[in-house]
């Protein structure tokens, strides 16, 4: 059996999966922080998602000190507005409506935390999205279904993909919650790789 790399410090099916995908080998202990303890007035939507990765990463690093924990954090950041996690479905509506008239950006925070070894890196990745014009009978079927439980700025580009996205300026991965080729490169200077 093989060793675990690393703890995702997470319990986002999408994060689990980018990174089995690319063949990395972790364990998953989703943190205990409460995320809204933390302001979001005096700081930039970068800044916010690098301070709540970080606090996500330390939080279960306290608990495995010998160990590296990855913590991460997404939001959708609509003219400098930070669009979270839908509240119901008529908060999902409330975005949905917001967010598809005008380009915004999904920017993911990504620490890597060891306490043992005095690690702890912090960066974020930033991708700009233009959505399509959506019609209502999209929206409507888009809040029937619920693909937006769970999911910052109310949508997986995994799940709409072409149907509600024209193009994007970035990452792929990172709207999906990780960006992976980030997260490569940060545990590669670690030397963790994948397993291909």
């Amino acid at each position: 059996m093989r060793k675990s790399q690393f703890i995702l410090a997470s319990a986002s099916p999408r994060r689990r999966d980018l990174l089995r995908r690319q063949g990395y080998c972790f364990e998953i202990i989703p943190s205990d922080v409460d995320e809204s303890q933390f302001g979001t007035d005096d700081v930039s939507s970068e800044e916010l998602t690098k301070i709540l990765a970080l606090a996500k990463a330390k939080d279960v690093a306290a608990k495995f000190p010998n160990a590296l924990v990855i913590g991460s954090d997404t939001v959708v950041d609509l003219d400098g507005e930070i669009i979270g996690k839908p509240d119901d479905a008529d908060h999902a509506e409330e975005i949905t409506r917001k967010l598809f008239s005008q380009p915004h950006k999904v920017i993911t925070g990504l620490a890597l935390v060891c306490v043992e070894k005095d690690i702890e890196i912090v960066e974020a990745d930033t991708t700009i999205v233009y959505p399509r014009q959506l019609t209502e009978t999209q929206i409507a079927d888009h809040i029937t279904n619920g693909q937006w439980e769970g999911k910052a700025g109310a949508y997986g580009i995994q799940e709409t993909g072409d149907e509600f996205v024209e193009r994007i300026d970035g990452s792929f991965t990172n709207v999906m919650g990780l960006p992976m080729e980030l997260t490569n490169r940060l545990l590669e200077q670690l030397g963790i790789m994948p397993d291909k």
